[in-house]
């Protein structure tokens, strides 16, 4: 379970102080939840925070009923905590057997480490020796970057906006992808997405906007309001914004 209770963050800019989240409560323990909301409403400030790559201004976050609020990147990591950026890091020198091996903790098996590979849509042969680098397409990059976190086992993965800068044709597969994450996970999974077929997975959406929670609820009973255009909320979100 994931606790946020209060969350504020605030930053000083030449046009003065800015409150990017504004008192931010929520419990999440549902297995896949969707953070969405127009440009500017706080998403990834958020997962941020919940990443312990950024602190709170005040608030504070229990993970399964520990404080975890000053803890860094680092610690939160070895308490199953995962992030994935938006685009993926690309490591010269290192193979996909090389990270897939290092997520997971030890040196493993080929044929393991190409049955992460096949859960993520990828031909085995193709990659498993391939170094992480500039000749590996966004899309590639982000299933590696899933099957990782798949090896690692985490409790909570995050996604920041998985589908920012892959074509047409990768997006399609990673919603495959991410589907079949959701079945085979034991653990928390959050995305930021604008996405409406990733919100469509979800079981439960959060929509934020100007920095606060506009509304929260099973997809069901979210996704109407939002795709249609009629949720009254502070930031004014759209169809067109949304997705």
């Amino acid at each position: 379970m994931l606790e946020l209770k209060n969350i504020s963050y605030s930053v000083e800019d030449e046009n003065g102080h800015v409150d990017i989240l504004k008192d931010v409560s929520v419990t999440f323990e549902d297995r896949f939840i969707a953070i969405t909301g127009p440009n500017g409403s706080g998403k990834s400030t958020l997962a941020k925070i919940i990443a312990g790559i950024i602190r709170p201004t005040s608030g504070t976050i229990l993970f399964d009923g520990q404080d975890i609020t000053g803890l860094g990147i680092d610690e939160r990591a070895k308490l199953g905590i995962s992030y994935a950026f938006q685009q993926p890091i690309r490591f010269k020198g290192i193979t996909v057997r090389d990270i897939i091996s290092l997520a997971y903790g030890k040196t493993l098996p080929l044929a393991t480490v190409c049955e992460y590979l096949s859960q993520v849509g990828l031909c085995a042969r193709d990659y498993v020796e391939r170094e992480i680098n500039d000749s590996l397409s966004g899309g590639e990059l982000k299933r590696i970057e899933i099957a990782t976190i798949m090896a690692r086992g985490t409790k909570l993965s995050i996604f920041d906006e998985p589908e920012a800068g892959i074509d047409l044709w990768s997006f399609q597969n990673l919603i495959q992808v991410f589907d079949k994450l959701r079945e085979k996970t034991d653990g928390m999974i959050i995305i930021i997405s604008h996405q409406e077929r990733i919100l469509n997975i979800a079981d439960k959406v959060l929509l934020l906007a100007d920095g606060k929670i506009s509304d929260y609820g099973s997809r069901e009973e979210i996704l109407p309001g939002v795709m249609s255009g009629v949720v009254d909320v502070c930031g004014k979100v759209t169809e067109q914004e949304v997705i």
